[in-house]
This record gives C-alpha cells, structure tokens and sequence, in this order.
C-alpha cells in the first residue's frame, strides 16, 4: 500500500509541498519576466513612435497585449499553486480499476490539481475532475465515475481524509463508512466566518449530485435551512466553469440574490475556488433594465414592510392575487386577446391598384414572435414588394413612405398602463389595481407590467449574453416573476430556496408552480440541515413544522426565552446577551428585528452605549463582521454564531407570516439563540 501510515502521509505532504514549492518559484520567475517584457515593449514602442507607420503600432499593442495576457494567466495560476501550498489536499481514496492488474491507485483530492512536471504524473486532483466524484460518491467496495471514455467501475479499497492547515497536517482519518462525518462536525462546531466559507472538503452524496448535475435545463432545488443551498449553488458554478471551461467564463452566469448585503455574504467562495466572481442582481435592478425607467414604483422592502406592520385586506388581496398561478393564465389569455387587435388590416390602394386587407392580416400574422413596430415595417415592406412582383411598379421614396404611413395606421397602439388597467377591467375587478400616492406602480404590479411589455413588444435582449442564471431566495417570488424569468433568460438555470422560509405566505410559491412557469425542469430536495445545533433546530421546528428537515446530531445549549416587565429591562437583557457573546468569543452575532423600522430603533438605543454595534438596512451593501442589528428580510440566507430576537411578544408575531418570520430569525443561529420580550411572549413560540 502506497504510504500506509499516518507516519508515511506526514512525509508525503511535505514533500508535496516541496515539489509545489519548486513550481511557485518557477511561476513567479515566470510572471516577473512577463512583466518585464509587458515594460520593455511599451518603452520601446514609446520610444519609436514617431518612427514606426500605423499597421507596425497595430502589431506592437497587439504583442503587448498577448504578453499582458499570458502573464495573468501565469500570475493566476501562481494564486492557485499558493493556495495548495498551505492546504495541497483534503482527501484520499485508493481506486482499482475494473480488470486492471495490480495494486490500487491513490488519489489525493485537493481545491486545484496539480502535476509534477518532472515526472509528468498528477500528484493532486482537482475536486471538480471526474475521478473526484468517487471521493463524495462511494465508500469502501464497488464504484464508478463518468469519465469522457464513458463509464468506468472498479473497486475502492480506502478512503481517507485530512485537516491540512497552513501546510501542517493536524489529523488524519480512515473509514469505511461516511468518512466524511467527522469531519463535518469539527467544521460545524466552529465559530462563523465573515464570509460563506467553501466546503469542498464536507460536500455530501446529495450535495454533490447537485454540483455535477449537467442534464437539467432548470434544477430546482428545494433545500430545508442551514442545507448548504446557496454554497452548494456556487460550488455548482465552480463546476461547471471547470467541467466547460472551454465554452464557459465566469461572465456567462449570472445571480439573482435577494440583497446586496447577502451577495457580499458569498462574495468569497468562488474567489476562494479558483474562480472568479459572477455577475450579480437583485429583481429590482432586473426591472429597472427591463422598464427603462419608464414607471415609479414600490420596492420590496416597502412590501415586506406593509405584510410586516399592519397590511389592509384590500392590499392583502390584491397581493394575494397577483401571487397566483392564475394570474399568469389571466394575464396571458387577455394579451391573446390584446394581440389579435393589435392588427386590423384594411383594403391599401396603391396608384391604380388595391393591395387587400386579407394579405396584409396575413402577412401580420407570419411573424409573431417580433414586436409590433417590427411586423407593422414588414407589412410594409411586403406590399411593396407584392406591388413589385404583380403590378411592376417601382414605387419612389414617398410612395414607399405613404404605405409605410398607413400600414402603421393599421396598428393599434396603448401605452402600458393603460392596457394594464384594462386588464382588471376586463377581469371584472377594476380594484385590483391601485397605485400607491405619488407612484405608479405597488411592487405586486412592477413584474405583471413587466410581463406584459415582454409579450407585447418581445425580442428584449437585456440578458441575451446570459448561459446560466442562478436564483436564489427563490420562495421570496411569484409565478408571474418567474414567467418574466422564462421570457428574459433563454439559458440553464438553477432555482434554489426553501418553502418554509417564505416571509410573504400570502403567495403561491412552491417548487411545482415555480416548475410550471418552464418547459424542462428537475426538482431535487435537500434534507439535513447541517447550520444550527440540535437543540436550536428542534425549537425553530416547534415553530414551524418542517417534515422533510433531519437535523445533524451536534449538541449545544438550548435557546432561552427572557420576558421582561418593559422595553428598559429587555434592553438590557440583549445587552446582557451582547457581554456574553462577548466572553464566549464567538465572530459573529445578529439581533434580528422583525422589521427595519424595529431594527433601526433598537441599534439607536445600543448605539449609544456601544459604538462597534452595526446596523443592516436595505440600502447596505456590505455584510458586517461581530454585532450587527438586521431585519429577518436582510438576515435571511446569513448565518451567526449568536442569535438574539428581540420584541418576541405576542402582540409582535401572531400571524402565519409572523411564523414564517421567527422560523427565519432563530435559523440564523449555529450555536446560541436568546428570544426577549416585553410581556407575554408570542404563542407562535413553544411552551
């Protein structure tokens, strides 16, 4: 057996390290010298400029640029052999392949590959390679990976996996059955890091079916909280990246996040992959490309503040309604109906002649994919060409211009707002849309306009480049933004989020509607939840019910509930928290309000004793290491070490969108969690 004892592994490692050590010098040389040659060629072009013709400066930047480029290609992977150097590999496995003879094979698995020149032998194996697979995939016994040859079986006969910090090797473990288990739970009992971490050393059997999934067009993963979705997603990403690295770049994927504070959150792990970072928005910035700011309208913190404090019954249904599958079938039935006015062809003389109405309908409805100003000029230009072909006239410029004219009288034309309005006239429920004073639009209106500009007026390229959309949070978005989702992003996609996380319970979103809105999906579940101990996960539970979550066994303190006689007595009870958080030096702790008005009162009051407390608000941009004071809508997504819930009182959280909130709030904590009220506390809470 190849390096049999932990004695052996410990030799091993450093000199792999040495051999990497050999390569970092041989790629920094290299990287200087492409820097020097970069100077050297613009001093000299500089220096003969005056002597040099225009095609010879055409060919001077363009070898600069090839140098500029091939140094950067060197320099980042120099920024990758550095990370193996302080953790080469985290894992093993010894394959023997199916009628090969021989000893098994070892395979260490690390973050990047890596080969020895030299001997021109893989030493370390990229995590996304297919032979990796059988790492996450099989235990000790039979096994198989896809390779580009097809697939191959053999048989494993050890796995093991190591802690390689700073290039010193902490531990080793060997295991034939879920050799990965302790090692998860030495991650899971650490404290939160400032950034999402990448896991590419814990990623389990069904997480990693997720990041090596190929065939679905549109994977929707339902994930319970703390499944590892969003990670599991950029891990997805960092796959695919390597998988089709020659038809892919990180240019080509784009993520919808709910926040900018949460898209700071995971800024880290594709970065820390070897990747680079992806384009990222937020559904409001989607519409804003989209309209062109052709309509003021509410935001998304608006609403969730309205569902949040005290919505009427009048906009509970009209956000309601707008939330439904239905809705879409209503709307897309009205813009049939829409479309079939759109046109209403007449008799066209030309000169001497009569085009008729019938092939001008006719030529209309060939093309219905186009927007109407583009079928309405090739109407006209078609009988122009009938008048042409059949009468051999050679009409002048005005003559084409006169029929253009009145092609175009043809067409019937409403501004957007208008033919929305119309729409609930036409449903029989005019009341359905109101416009906020001063507004335009509620932001349950922003997508069904949006939808019905896409359809009317089609061929809208604002995201024509994207080849894979990420959205995440996706339970936070209605049926009808999904359809936008359909019209707008012609490419793969990956839809992940979690039901019973949803803080508007007044729509209907879940993964079957959300899978209705496309053509080809897939549905996978993730189960165990892997962020809060046991203790806080079976309390978040009692308060709302998750039958597919299995929590993971890591036992911690159970969380607390304080009542307290005023707001003076639980102001000091979150400071109290605050100290022990403090003495327990744990990295990061969320008091979570449950609106931003709650969050941005209470940070006024802590602030002023505690100057290092900070506060989240929709308008952040960066996430925000140690004391921070949020709203559930910014917490969602982050995790803390130490979770307190401040205003936990009955008359605070007493709904089902109230649930949903504090279920949100008290999954955020990994390892304390602290409820404080005022009075009695909410009976959304268990006894």
């Amino acid at each position: 057996m190849f390096n049999p004892t932990e004695t052996d592994e410990r030799r091993y490692l450093e000199e792999v390290r040495d051999k990497i050590a050999e390569a970092l010098d041989k790629l920094g040389r290299r990287v200087r010298g492409y820097a020097r040659d970069a100077r050297e060629q613009k001093e000299q072009m500089w220096e003969q400029r005056g002597e040099m013709d225009q095609e010879e400066k055409i060919a001077t930047r363009q070898t600069i640029f090839e140098t500029v480029m091939t140094g950067k290609a060197a320099h980042d992977a120099q920024r990758r052999m550095q990370k193996l150097y302080v953790t080469p590999y985290f894992g093993r496995f010894d394959f023997l392949r199916e009628g090969a003879l021989g000893d098994p094979v070892p395979y260490y698995v690390g973050i990047h590959s890596f080969t020895d020149e030299e001997l021109q032998k893989v030493v370390i194996f990229d995590w996304r390679a297919p032979i990796s697979s059988v790492f996450y995939e099989f235990e000790l016994g039979a096994a198989r990976y896809k390779a580009p040859v097809g697939v191959v079986r053999g048989e494993v006969s050890l796995k093991r996996q190591y802690r390689i910090k700073y290039g010193r090797m902490e531990f080793m473990l060997e295991s034939g059955l879920n050799i990965m288990d302790d090692i998860l739970q030495e991650e899971l009992s650490r404290t939160a890091d400032e950034r999402m971490k990448t896991i590419v050393a814990t990623i389990q059997r069904d997480q990693n079916a997720i990041v090596r999934n190929t065939e679905a067009e549109v994977l929707i993963v339902q994930g319970v909280a703390g499944s590892g979705k969003t990670s599991i997603a950029l891990h997805r990403i960092a796959f695919l990246l390597y998988r089709y690295r020659k038809s892919l770049s990180s240019r080509d994927f784009l993520i919808i996040s709910p926040n900018k504070v949460f898209s700071d959150y995971i800024s880290n792990v594709l970065p820390e992959l070897g990747e680079e970072q992806i384009q990222e928005t937020v559904m409001e910035s989607l519409a804003e490309r989209v309209l062109d700011e052709e309509f003021s309208y509410q935001g998304a913190a608006d609403q969730a503040e309205i569902l949040a404090t005290n919505p009427s019954p009048d906009f509970l249904e009209r956000v309601r309604v707008k939330g439904t599958a239905q809705f879409v079938k209503d709307l897309d039935r009205y813009i049939e109906q829409v479309e079939e006015r759109q046109f209403q062809g007449v008799d066209l003389p030309v000169r001497d002649r009569v085009i008729p109405a019938h092939f001008l309908t006719q030529t209309f409805d060939e093309r219905p994919w186009e927007a109407l100003s583009d079928r309405l000029s090739w109407v006209a230009q078609c009988a122009v060409d009938k008048a042409r072909r059949d009468w051999r006239m050679d009409l002048t410029g005005r003559e084409r211009g006169e029929v253009q004219a009145e092609v175009r009288k043809m067409g019937r034309r409403s501004g957007l707002k208008t033919l929305y309005r119309e729409f609930f006239r036409w449903l029989g429920a005019p009341h359905l849309f109101r416009p906020p004073t001063n507004l335009d639009l509620e932001y349950c209106d922003l997508f069904p306009i949006i939808y019905l500009k896409l359809r009317l007026e089609r061929g809208h390229k604002a995201y024509a480049m994207v080849k894979h959309l990420v959205v995440d949070e996706m339970q936070d978005y209605t049926p009808i933004q999904y359809a936008v989702i359909n019209r707008l992003f012609d490419c793969k996609k990956t839809i992940l989020g979690d039901i019973n996380q949803s803080l508007n319970t007044y729509i209907e979103t879940n993964a079957d509607t959300i899978a209705n809105q496309f053509s080809s999906t897939e549905i996978v579940k993730l189960c165990k939840s892997y962020r809060s101990s046991y203790e806080i996960t079976r309390f978040a539970q009692q308060i709302s019910r998750d039958e597919d979550l299995v929590p993971i066994e890591r036992h911690g303190e159970a969380p607390s509930v304080v009542v307290c006689d005023s707001e003076a007595e639980e102001l000091v009870a979150i400071k109290r928290a605050i100290g022990r958080f403090s003495e327990l030096g744990r990295s990061s702790m969320g008091i979570i309000c449950k609106t931003p008005a709650q969050a941005q009162a209470l940070h006024g009051a802590l602030s002023c004793e505690a100057a290092d407390i900070h506060l989240l608000t929709p308008n952040s941009a960066a996430f925000v290491h140690g004391v921070v004071v949020c709203s559930v809508q910014l917490a969602k997504g982050l995790e803390f070490d130490y979770v307190v819930v401040p205003g936990a009182g009955v008359e605070n959280y007493r709904t089902e969108n109230d649930r949903k909130s504090l279920y949100v709030a008290c999954t955020r904590a990994m390892h304390h969690l602290v409820l404080t009220s005022v009075g009695p506390v909410t009976a959304l809470v268990p006894a």
